[in-house]
């Protein structure tokens, strides 16, 4: 890594994280709302669990999306970036239609289709660069699981 890129780094990590801080900030009544009264459904982590894992997963996307950004210009770098600022948006939103709208329904669908853009943003980055996209891969796990989370509390409550 040459040395001026550590700072192109640093600034696609605090992007990422920002936004799932801000989204975090934005939902934070909701979620102890949800926390006191929903029905949950079996495997749900304890609380603590989700700020770690979205902090681990919001490092992993800036990285991958630094690796995009520091690759040559090219139609592909610019679909994977701009896929990557579209899924950080639809991300952002997705809390406050879940927590703060108890939208549970409507939340699984934005879901889907969050699924669908880190699974294109996956196969972009794959076109600029290999290691960018298999660091997504958790993220893209982890959406699977919350999928089956969000499906399991719209039925449940």
């Amino acid at each position: 890594m040459k040395a001026k890129n550590w700072k192109i780094y640093v600034i696609s990590i605090a992007i990422a994280l920002a936004a799932g801080t801000l989204s975090g900030l934005c939902s934070m009544a909701g979620m102890e709302q949800y926390n006191l009264t929903a029905i949950k459904p079996a495997l749900t982590p304890p609380a603590w669990l989700f700020p770690v894992a979205w902090t681990i997963l919001y490092t992993l996307m800036g990285i991958g999306a630094a690796r995009v950004w520091l690759s040559p210009k090219g139609k592909e770098r610019s679909r994977g970036l701009n896929l990557y600022a579209l899924q950080l948006i639809v991300n952002f939103f997705w809390s406050l239609i879940f927590f703060n709208a108890e939208a549970y329904g409507f939340a699984a669908i934005w879901l889907v289709v969050l699924w669908v853009l880190v699974l294109m943003m996956i196969v972009e980055f794959a076109k600029t660069d290999r290691i960018a996209a298999a660091l997504q891969i958790p993220y893209l796990l982890w959406l699977t699981f919350a999928g089956y989370l969000n499906i399991a509390v719209w039925l449940l409550n």
